[in-house]
């Protein structure tokens, strides 16, 4: 079961504006045409595509940011999130691989109220007139139906969406997310992977999903502070 609800959407800017601070830092809006008609050729499954990471940590974990793939990269995990759904017996819908397109291709957590508005665009965009409103409840179902599957996190501290770096890998993700500039950061190391072993077999807890957020400051607005 999701953790939101569909009052979340009441605060859907709550992330200061994000969806007009992304069109300023290349959003998916630039692009949105061209990202959501993506053709998938790719013969890649998740184990075959690259994370988006590069490691900062030693060989006890990792630390890396989330961020925007490139158009290679992009259309090798659409071709592998369809791939493990057909195995699945789970239907990839058009809709749901736009969404996860936006998602993958975004610098920014996206907030549903920045799924809706860039899924407008782009069928604006595509049909030269105004489109029909996407429903509140249909992102909903879209975002769960990605969240089950595990391609994407829920940041549930601002109520966005960012990807899996290691889509159907099972691991323990801590999220270092900067109330400034929105980089959020990926780290999965050892102890966070011992509390998720501690819960199970010590507590015998069953653990369905486990998501650490923290918010403050990141390296560079810390150094951009310092100088002003």
């Amino acid at each position: 079961m999701s953790s939101y609800s569909h009052n979340d959407f009441k605060d859907g800017n709550d992330l200061n504006d994000s969806a007009q601070n992304m069109t300023n830092a290349g959003s998916p809006t630039s692009d949105a045409k061209s990202i959501t008609n993506v053709t998938t050729t790719s013969s890649a499954t998740h184990d075959d595509v690259q994370p988006c990471y590069q490691p900062r940590l030693g060989h006890e974990g990792h630390l890396h940011d989330v961020h925007p793939l490139s158009d290679n990269v992009l259309q090798q995990r659409l071709q592998a999130a369809a791939q493990q759904c057909a195995k699945d017996g789970s239907r990839f819908t058009e809709l749901r691989r736009q969404v996860y397109a936006l998602i993958l291709h975004s610098d920014k957590p996206l907030g549903a109220y920045d799924l809706i508005q860039f899924l407008q665009e782009t069928r604006q965009q595509n049909n030269g007139k105004a489109a029909k409103t996407v429903a509140p409840p249909t992102i909903y179902r879209t975002l769960d139906f990605l969240l089950s599957q595990g391609f994407i996190h829920q940041l549930t501290s601002i109520n966005a969406f960012v990807p899996c770096c290691h889509p159907r890998d099972e691991h323990t993700a801590a999220f270092l997310i900067c109330a400034h500039c929105r980089r959020v950061q990926e780290c999965s190391t050892l102890p966070i992977c011992e509390m998720v072993t501690y819960a199970k077999n010590e507590a015998n807890f069953s653990v369905e999903r486990s998501i650490i957020e923290m918010m403050g400051s990141c390296e560079s607005c810390q150094k951009l502070a310092d100088t002003n």
